[in-house]
């Protein structure tokens, strides 16, 4: 399985997941975003998705939703007033991720699909 990219091939499993990290480009990350139904990826997505591939790249996992959240909290430049409030930072994430940060952001950050709680 896989998709074609500007006459490259992309190697992806049977749910749509990058099978190499080390294929992934912002050509690909753009791919995924359109065919979650994301038309355009904004700076605050672009910190999720580099923050969800620095976290793999360190633990070869990536990281539940709860950790997630915390490193939102912690940066102003996804939070603005509202660091340091879980409330706002989950909600925010699902706005930016609707269909879970989890499945959504890893398969676009070219992640293998997240297994247990993400």
């Amino acid at each position: 399985m896989g998709i074609e990219l500007d006459g490259k091939q992309y190697e992806t499993d049977e749910d749509g997941y990058m099978v190499d990290i080390a294929d992934w480009n912002e050509n690909v990350a753009n791919y995924f975003a359109k065919e979650t139904d994301l038309e355009e990826l904004t700076e605050k997505h672009w910190q999720i998705i580099n923050f969800l591939r620095d976290y793999y790249n360190e633990y070869q996992i990536a990281p539940m939703v709860k950790i997630l959240i915390k490193a939102i909290m912690k940066d102003e430049k996804i939070m603005g007033d509202k660091v340091g409030k879980k409330r706002d930072a989950s909600k925010m994430l699902y706005e930016l991720f609707p269909m879970g940060p989890g499945i959504q952001a890893c398969k676009i950050a070219g992640l293998p699909k997240p297994t247990g709680c993400v």
